[in-house]
């Protein structure tokens, strides 16, 4: 069984040195990883970045995050990824990473994403520059969730998570208005979910949604933004797949297993 943690949209200031911290201190006890699913900063902003990055330097679990659009605000997305990475935190773009945890290779999938809408009431690259430039990079998007999936299936990972900041189907967005869903997620990264294939997807951004949804295909989604989820992270207990090459030395469990 591999325990992940994930939280997003912890929206960290210059003023929230040391409030995470405490909780992330116990990560060794309870989990395998840590996910951040976005929305780190407040405004994206370098001061902020160095906030989070204290926050989550030298835990005893490894940390994989995608920036959130807060991250994106003040164009200093570079900054911010070279301050976390300096922290030791994998901060993914459209790639891969694949962690060895006792032995078991998990791999994380990720990218931000972006809106766009969902099935029946979703944009299209048509019409207006804006619009088609919107709705392409919504496509893009995707499109590298669904390579970086298939990367982590050619390298025989055992376990395989998508983590995003926008939410890839509409059930974790539930609580939220209906007039901005196509503003908080796409079914294009539920599509390339489903067709690379993964064991849970991942995603903050929908500060009032709801956290348990699933893909048309099967494909469990928690949102863990953290005015949803209520507390510092969750924890999710995925079953090693004992078939996958990436399972050495690894018991398999069923799909039934414990799965929060």
């Amino acid at each position: 069984m591999i325990r992940v943690a994930a939280v997003g949209d912890i929206h960290m200031g210059r003023d929230s040195a040391g409030t995470l911290r405490p909780a992330f201190d116990t990560l060794g006890e309870c989990a395998d990883v840590l996910l951040l699913a976005g929305d780190l900063t407040r405004h994206g902003t370098v001061d902020e970045a160095e906030v989070v990055a204290g926050e989550v330097a030298g835990l005893d679990v490894p940390v994989v995050a995608v920036l959130g659009n807060h991250d994106y605000n003040n164009d200093q997305q570079a900054e911010v990824t070279a301050l976390l990475g300096g922290a030791g935190v994998t901060v993914l773009e459209s790639e891969s990473a694949v962690l060895d945890v006792g032995g078991v290779r998990v791999g994380v999938a990720g990218t931000k994403g972006f809106g766009g809408g969902f099935a029946g009431r979703s944009g299209g690259e048509f019409g207006e520059p804006e619009m088609k430039a919107f709705m392409r990079r919504s496509r893009l998007c995707a499109d590298g969730l669904r390579r970086s999936l298939e990367e982590l299936k050619e390298r025989n990972c055992a376990v395989r998570i998508a983590l995003t900041h926008f939410a890839p189907v509409p059930d974790t967005l539930a609580g939220e208005p209906p007039e901005i869903f196509p503003f908080l997620g796409s079914y294009l990264l539920a599509e390339a979910v489903d067709e690379a294939g993964a064991d849970l997807a991942v995603h903050g951004h929908a500060h009032l949604g709801s956290e348990h949804g699933m893909t048309s295909g099967g494909v469990r989604v928690r949102n863990v933004a953290q005015p949803v989820i209520g507390r510092a992270f969750a924890v999710y207990h995925l079953p090693v797949h004992a078939g996958r090459d990436g399972a050495a030395g690894s018991a398999g469990r069923p799909d039934t297993a414990m799965f929060g």
